[in-house]
């Protein structure tokens, strides 16, 4: 009786060689496109900035319409969250406010406010990614007034 055998394959896989060239290629692109892509992050953080900063500004000119001013500086953007106790009084505050909530800026700290303001009747602005007045590039300041 014949015995049935399966026909042998030789073995075959990747080389040491053929897997340190494919590991030299994705790191060779890693260090092309990584760069570019964190050069973007500050980018993206500033474009959210100036959208952060257009909302308030909407808020702030809702505020005004219904109270006929814009908060004052020590009221701060908190008028827009809750009815100011003190100051200017607030007659005509829309009950539930004029933001659900007050955003902070892409680097986690709160927008500043000025009333009046330096660039126009009111100031809205981030110190950046340094947070400190002043800067450039990803730590310059990015107020209402680039809008």
């Amino acid at each position: 009786m014949k015995k049935f055998s399966f026909p042998r394959r030789a073995a075959r896989g990747f080389t040491l060689i053929e897997i340190m060239v494919v590991v030299v290629i994705m790191g060779v692109l890693a260090a092309l496109v990584v760069p570019k892509l964190l050069s973007r992050t500050g980018e993206s953080k500033i474009a959210a900035a100036k959208v952060d900063i257009a909302t308030v500004m909407q808020a702030l000119k809702l505020y005004k319409l219904d109270n006929q001013r814009f908060p004052t500086t020590e009221q701060g953007l908190q008028a827009l969250l809750t009815k100011p106790t003190g100051g200017p009084a607030a007659n005509g505050w829309k009950a539930g406010g004029y933001l659900e909530k007050m955003p902070k800026d892409p680097w986690g700290n709160p927008y500043q406010f000025l009333s009046p303001g330096i660039h126009g009747e009111v100031d809205v602005f981030s110190y950046g990614a340094d947070g400190a007045p002043g800067g450039t590039g990803d730590d310059a300041d990015i107020g209402s007034w680039d809008n």
